[in-house]
């Protein structure tokens, strides 16, 4: 059974273009999210979705300079672009995260796929029951069921966002939440404006080494709580925000 994680991403972000190719701590973001997926055991390959567009050329030289897999497809119809990045790698097992989220972490994301392997459900995440920190969101499907839905999803949001058609028919999918022992779903990790760049830029600079996890970064915001304050104000875009 092949595990593999699949990232997807695009220099065409409206809030902040171009934030997956900015820096971070001397890397950019898209090499920081794909090696902290490395880093997961349980992952057989990370591969990054990006699109057809002239624009990521830019993502395709990156994951050059990674040697990391790349597929290009649909902009616009992510859940094509992840289906057929599915197919032509292989994969039987698909993780999903996005290329925004520079904090994911190894033990959160394994702990997901853990659960996945264990509960065989057709799809299990950290976000339908959110107590982890936005920005560690992590998603695992079967091909089957991302394939079920690449057929049978009709909505925009259902194609933009990937998942939608899974969760919304538990009549026709099982599912399995995966959840922490404490909720800390009030922290914002994840990097869609400048604010949260700068929040994120802070984290790696204070805690000075690549290799830290998540409770690490939790208990320096414990410690400096002003830091949270940088981004408290930005507002997450709604599901149907396509």
């Amino acid at each position: 059974m092949k595990v593999v994680a699949i990232v997807q991403a695009r220099m065409g972000s409206t809030r902040l273009p171009g934030k997956v190719l900015l820096d971070l701590a001397g890397k950019s973001v898209l090499a920081r999210v794909v090696e902290r997926l490395r880093r997961v055991d349980l992952i057989d390959e990370v591969s990054v979705a990006t699109t057809d567009s002239a624009r990521d050329d830019l993502i395709v030289g990156e994951c050059e300079r990674y040697s990391v897999a790349v597929f290009r497809g649909l902009e616009h119809d992510v859940l094509d672009r992840y289906y057929r990045a599915g197919q032509a790698i292989g994969a039987d097992v698909i993780v999903r995260v996005t290329s925004d989220c520079p904090l994911i972490d190894p033990e959160v994301t394994g702990q997901t796929i853990r659960k996945f392997l264990a509960e065989r459900p057709d799809y299990a995440s950290n976000v339908r029951v959110r107590t982890y920190p936005r920005g560690l969101d992590t998603e695992v499907m079967t091909a089957q069921a991302l394939e079920q839905a690449w057929r049978e999803a009709d909505q925009q949001y259902q194609r933009v966002h990937v998942t939608p058609y899974i969760y919304e028919h538990p009549e026709k999918f099982m599912l399995l939440s995966v959840t922490g022992e404490k909720d800390h779903s009030q922290h914002r990790w994840t990097v869609d404006t400048p604010e949260d760049l700068q929040l994120v830029r802070a984290i790696y600079e204070r805690l000075g080494r690549e290799n830290f996890l998540w409770r690490d970064a939790l208990a320096l915001l414990d410690n400096e709580p002003e830091l949270a304050e940088l981004n408290r104000s930005v507002e997450q875009k709604a599901l149907r925000e396509c």
